[in-house]
This record gives structure tokens, C-alpha cells and sequence, in this order.
């Protein structure tokens, strides 16, 4: 998907600069569309092998339906974010010469992206976590994570490759979720005697209506929230990290505030422009303008 200028819903600052932590298409050999493989679905018209070009791309590396992905059947295409890795594996990594034109480095640029768009999420939740947290320990601490993943992308392939990014990855979540826990408590100082019992970690929430009520501070990390009412909610301090929010309803939802959203998230899910986003992320182009 191409960039898009960010969302005016809001005045609420990005976290930091997560200006290359978004995906810039041009700048990319359509790795996304090569490296990931995906199966016929609701949202996939087809099924497509790792490792194999879409059927869809064109030689100049552009979609050749970008334009009617949805009534496709490409669904999925529309909400995948590789958080920048795409151009930093394409220009950065691999010197602006794609697998096309050299494939013989087709299988390492594969595996290499694979590798950084994990890594670029981790950055983009851990650039949050950084400017959200009040502990100048754990800020620090996600300072050095941050470092510790930008020296590997920066070391070149063979690095990026042997970096162990489970064991980054764990560092990564245990921080956020403790800089969640301190976030969410500044939502709650009363307490969490308001939040329904069933708004936990993990919670099966699909269909449920959740409209106008008060989620302040709720832990919605790994949720299910597909087809959920969450309309004209304030999700200020909501841990919504790893949420599927598939067809949930935001119309007039302030999520200005809420912790560690995704612009696929947003993709993926039903919105108007009445919707409050941070201003680090955009109103999606599917969405009503109610």
C-alpha cells in the first residue's frame, strides 16, 4: 500500500519520529508481495507460496489491481504494514538492487525482510513505550532494546540474520507490558471497579457491544475485538497491542491516546472521520466520512 499524510483528527503528537517506520512502496521491490506467502481465505483471492511473486505485481514492482484490492478478494493486502522494513531491506540492506535483477539474492532479501519488519514493529512499539512511560529506568531500558535493533539492521545481512530476534522479541514484550501496567494505572488511580471482568488479556470480545462505555485503562492486549461495537468509546490508556480489531466499529471512538495501535489495525477495522487517531497514524481511505 502507499503512504498516506497522516491523520489531522488529532493534535496529540506522535510518540517520536516513527517517520521510517512507515512503509514507502517506491522505494521497495515489493517484498511484501514476494517474500510472504498466503492462503485462499477471506482475505485472499488465491493461495501463493512464500518465497513467489504475486501474480498481481507488475515489472515495475506496482500492484496491478492496487486500486480494487478489496472487491478482489485481496483484503489482506490492504491492512499489512511492514513498518518500513520493506525500503530499509531493498535500499538499505540490499544496495537499491532488487531480486529481479539479481536473483541469485532473492532467498537472503526474503528472509532478510521477514526478519526486519519484525524488528520494525518492535521499534515503532518500543518508540511509544519510550515517550509514554514516567520511569526514566525504563526509559533507558527501551533505548538500549531500540540500539541493540538498530545495530542489527544497520550490520548488514549477515547480522540482521543471526541477531536471535526471539529473544529480543521477549525483552521487547515484558517491557511493554510493564510500561502498559504503569500507563493504564494513570486511567485508573480510583481503581479498575468500573472495567467489566471479561475486558482481560486474550478476551474473546467478538460481536460484543461495548458502545459508550468507559474503557479507560482496560488491558485489551490480544483481544479479540473482531465485529465489536466499540463506538463513541474513550479508549485513552487501552492496552491494544496485538488486538484483532477486524470490522470492529470506531465511528466517533477517541483512540488518541490508546496504547501501542497499529495503522493495519486501523486497516482493518470500520471507522468515520469523526474517529480520533494519534497523529502518527491515518484515518484509513475505506472509512465514512460521518
Amino acid at each position: 500500500m502507499r503512504p498516506a499524510p497522516m491523520s489531522s483528527t488529532t493534535d496529540t503528537p506522535p510518540a517520536l519520529d516513527r517517520r521510517s517506520l512507515r512503509p514507502d512502496c517506491t522505494n521497495c521491490f515489493a517484498l511484501c508481495c514476494t517474500a510472504l506467502g498466503f492462503s485462499r481465505s477471506v482475505d485472499f483471492a488465491v493461495d501463493k507460496p512464500a518465497g513467489i511473486p504475486c501474480r498481481n505485481l507488475a515489472s515495475d514492482f506496482s500492484c496491478t489491481i492496487h486500486e480494487v484490492l478489496r472487491p478482489r478478494g485481496f483484503r489482506g493486502c490492504t491492512v499489512f504494514d511492514c513498518f518500513g522494513a520493506g525500503q530499509h531491506v531493498s535500499q538499505g540492506l540490499f544496495g537499491g538492487i532488487s531480486w529481479a535483477a539479481d536473483p541469485e539474492s532473492g532467498k537472503d532479501m526474503c528472509a532478510a525482510f521477514k526478519t526486519a519488519r519484525q524488528l520494525h514493529e518492535m521499534l515503532w512499539y518500543l518508540e511509544e513505550a519510550q515517550g509514554r512511560t514516567f520511569d526514566p529506568e525504563a526509559r533507558h531500558r527501551a533505548g538500549r532494546l531500540r540500539t541493540t535493533i538498530e545495530a542489527a539492521m544497520g550490520g548488514g545481512v549477515h547480522r540482521l540474520l543471526g541477531l536471535n530476534v526471539e529473544e529480543v522479541h521477549v525483552s521487547v514484550r515484558a517491557l511493554l507490558i510493564e510500561i502498559s501496567e504503569e500507563v493504564r494505572m494513570s486511567y485508573s488511580a480510583a481503581g479498575r471497579e468500573h472495567l467489566d471482568a471479561a475486558l482481560v488479556p486474550g478476551a474473546d470480545l467478538i460481536g460484543r457491544n461495548l458502545r459508550s462505555r468507559r474503557l479507560c485503562g482496560a488491558d485489551l492486549r490480544g483481544a479479540y475485538l473482531i465485529g465489536a461495537d466499540l463506538r463513541f468509546n474513550d479508549l485513552s490508556g487501552v492496552d491494544l497491542l496485538g488486538a484483532d480489531l477486524r470490522d470492529a466499529h470506531l465511528d466517533g471512538a477517541d483512540l488518541s491516546r490508546a496504547l501501542y495501535l497499529t495503522q493495519s489495525q486501523l486497516d482493518a477495522a470500520g471507522g468515520s472521520r469523526s474517529t480520533r487517531l494519534p497523529a502518527d497514524l491515518k484515518v484509513p481511505d475505506h472509512w465514512g466520512v460521518s
